[in-house]
């Protein structure tokens, strides 16, 4: 192993040396020269560092100095399988559902936006999904009713083991509006706010796995919520 190394020498010079050292003992000694100012020594230990590195095999030999390596494009291939292959184990791949079976992926990948997930999927290296096309899912969720599709597939998903135990809990989600509507409104906010706020319930069984999730209004009592174990009278 080589290394640099400076010497202060007697007359208050600095001296720059190539030393090698095998077993932790240095075997030899290769002096470059000794510098008197600050430029001298820059000059010698750049002299030195070449010097040490002269019997190594260059990456990228001089006779090829045109050789640009760049990154054309990359892929989460691994991570994006992987993920494709839970989405279906879930039972969720009923739905027939590519766009919205990438925004479910994107989802666990990096909680964003709806909109954001376009920028997600471009640094995955999946193929975009046009923006239309995202819009028009969301509608289709909302009007085919994906909720209760995704809830009967895990409700179906966890049947497969034991399930004696559910836990039910809400919690409130506010919105940075002042006029209320049939729906969102003013009531026991969890975040101490006075902006009209929804009711959301979650049930899970033992383990925290999500069965089912609904929404309510603002200004519905807690206990009013849990109608039975499929939470009816919810929405999306």
């Amino acid at each position: 192993m080589a290394f640099i190394r400076k010497v202060k020498t007697a007359s208050g010079a600095t001296a720059v040396q190539v030393a090698y050292k095998q077993k932790g003992k240095i075997v030899k000694i290769q002096h470059i020269g000794s510098a008197h100012n600050e430029q001298e020594l820059k000059n010698l230990l750049a002299l030195a560092h070449k010097r040490q590195q002269e019997n190594q095999i260059e990456l990228f030999p001089e006779m090829h100095p045109s050789l640009r390596i760049s990154i054309k494009k990359s892929f989460s291939g691994l991570l994006w399988t992987i993920l494709q292959e839970e989405y279906r184990k879930l039972g969720f791949s009923r739905l027939n559902d590519k766009i919205f079976e990438a925004l479910c992926i994107v989802r666990i990948v990096e909680p964003t936006s709806k909109l954001d997930s376009l920028r997600v999927m471009a640094d995955l290296g999946v193929d975009p999904i046009d923006r239309n096309k995202l819009y028009r899912c969301l509608v289709k969720a909302s009007e085919q009713e994906y909720r209760k599709i995704i809830s009967q597939a895990c409700l179906e998903h966890v049947q497969r083991t034991d399930l004696t135990l559910v836990l039910y809990d809400v919690t409130t989600l506010y919105f940075e509006v002042q006029k209320e509507d049939d729906y969102r409104k003013p009531g026991m906010s969890k975040e101490r706010r006075l902006e009209p706020q929804i009711i959301m319930g979650l049930l899970v069984d033992r383990n925290g796995f999500p069965l089912e999730l609904h929404s309510f209004e603002g200004n519905k009592a807690e206990t009013k919520t849990i109608g039975s174990t499929s939470l009816k009278g919810g929405r999306m």
